[in-house]
């Protein structure tokens, strides 16, 4: 089984919640939290972050690039905010692949906002 799939159904479990309860809050299907928790589906990026959100967690931990499954960003010795994760730059793309480095910083700030109220753009 894959580390995704094992952090997902480990994730799942610590947070008391059945496959139907993590698909309704994700808008899916019992089948497909399933098939994921068994490898028998891959998930897409989007439905990782789905995921994670609903987990309380990273797309980075639950693909196993990171053993810390906590949310917060950590801070280096400079007191800068870590390098955005390739999630994040491929989230950034999509919106805009033009977007000028002020455009980015607003739309960080966005995306901070809609994190803080727990609310999906």
């Amino acid at each position: 089984m894959s580390i995704t799939a094992e952090r997902i159904k480990k994730l799942r479990k610590q947070k008391q919640l059945t496959q139907q309860g993590l698909a309704d809050i994700i808008e899916s299907s019992r089948d497909t939290i399933a098939n994921y928790e068994n490898d028998r589906n891959k998930s897409t990026l989007a439905m990782l972050t789905l995921i994670a959100d609903a987990l309380d967690t990273t797309v980075d931990y639950l693909q196993g690039k990171t053993d810390s499954p906590l949310k917060t960003p950590t801070v280096d010795d400079n007191g800068d905010e870590p390098p955005l994760t390739e999630g994040q730059k491929q989230v950034a793309y999509f919106i805009d692949p033009s977007a000028t480095p002020e455009e980015i910083e607003q739309i960080k700030k966005l995306v901070e906002i809609a994190k803080l109220s727990k609310r999906r753009l």
